[in-house]
């Protein structure tokens, strides 16, 4: 029996959604997507690929809170696609061009080249595009590039190999392009992320103590706590197979800029990240880094501002996983109503957060002022 009604449903029947997905049934197709942790894939219903087993899979009821939640779409169901929000014609569109570009994918295809395969101007096609996937042509291309890369390696081809395979004119290239995506460096991922090494160190702060993590390219993450187990427990979750090791000295420039920070003496930040994230993820971020000191914005602000209006779901919920408190300033991000709304770290910790920031610009602006 359905039980899903004809409307998305904000909870899930999870048994009904499991036995949607081991039937394959088309009538769930744009009801809900299912993602599963070991891959990091998410799909729709009838996706063809092998059934995953049951405790890998976490179901969500938009494409949006799945890539929120850190998951890739399907590159062979194409899950955005059964959404319901494209006009036939248009997902027809849509479908092609991903082919075109998964058929071209080592190759640097100009908008233009593509937009002439597919008989439609270049600027239609980037806003169909990116209306029902949340990117542009080139950011699917670059992503496909990176699964690509990232499929040969796993199959034991060498980085250098594979690097070019996939399309990489250089190193330089593909260390730029994919070391941010893959949250490490293509060596380590080869390994299955063994042989990071992280450092990282507590600190006293108003807000309780204060973890700060690192790899040589950058903060990894950034969390509070009262207990320092606790907190290194938490590190250990989030990289279980990596060296980490406590360092009080090697990062320190970036310690001390955080506790200014905090303190109001550096209203600024602009520290190097590392962060493991979906392509949607670090766009929130990004955008919640241009919220001036002192100041927040709701959530459906921050979704208007990236141009995705709808996404006001989603970006809560890539605030609810931003791993690096402060240098990505998730806490300056509020409900429409003003309340705070909730903190990865505390409500508590962001409501003092927020009046500090207040009480520090407002000194500023005095002191200025005289």
């Amino acid at each position: 029996m359905n039980q899903f009604t004809d409307q998305t449903p904000t909870l899930l029947d999870e048994a009904a959604c499991w036995a949607a997905v081991q039937a394959r049934d088309s009538r769930y197709d744009g009801l809900f997507v299912y993602a599963v942790r070991s891959t990091g894939i998410y799909c729709k219903p009838t996706c063809p690929s092998r059934r995953p087993r049951r405790e890998q899979v976490t179901f969500y009821t938009t494409c949006d809170e799945a890539e929120a939640a850190g998951f890739r779409p399907c590159r062979r169901c194409h899950p955005r696609l059964t959404s319901g929000l494209l006009p036939q014609g248009q997902t027809e569109v849509i479908e092609k061009a991903m082919q075109v570009i998964d058929a071209n994918v080592d190759a640097a295809l100009p908008l233009d080249a593509l937009s002439h395969e597919l008989h439609i101007s270049p600027s239609h096609l980037h806003r169909l595009f990116k209306s029902a996937t949340g990117l542009t042509p080139r950011q699917y291309a670059a992503g496909q590039r990176l699964e690509k890369f990232k499929a040969q390696v796993r199959g034991g081809q060498a980085v250098t190999e594979a690097m070019y395979e996939a399309g990489y004119s250089s190193s330089s290239r593909l260390y730029e392009g994919a070391s941010a995506r893959l949250g490490m460096t293509p060596a380590s991922y080869r390994r299955g992320g063994q042989g990071m090494d992280i450092r990282y160190t507590i600190v006293d702060t108003y807000l309780g103590r204060m973890l700060v993590a690192a790899t040589a390219q950058g903060i990894c993450a950034v969390s509070f706590g009262e207990e320092d187990a606790r907190l290194e427990a938490f590190l250990r979750s989030e990289y279980p197979a990596a060296g980490l090791s406590r360092d009080d000295a090697t990062f320190k420039t970036w310690v001390d800029a955080l506790l200014k920070h905090l303190e109001g003496a550096q209203p600024r930040l602009a520290l190097p990240l590392d962060l493991q994230a979906t392509a949607f993820q670090l766009r929130v971020w990004e955008e919640l880094r241009k919220i001036p000191y002192g100041e927040t914005r709701s959530y459906a602000e921050v979704a208007r501002a990236m141009g995705e209006p709808k996404a006001v779901r989603a970006v809560a919920n890539a605030c609810a996983s931003n791993p690096a408190a402060i240098v990505t300033p998730c806490h300056r991000v509020v409900r429409s109503d003003g309340q705070p709304g909730g903190y990865r770290w505390g409500t508590q910790r962001k409501q003092a957060l927020l009046a500090h920031e207040q009480s520090a610009r407002e000194r500023s602006e005095r002191s200025r002022k005289e």
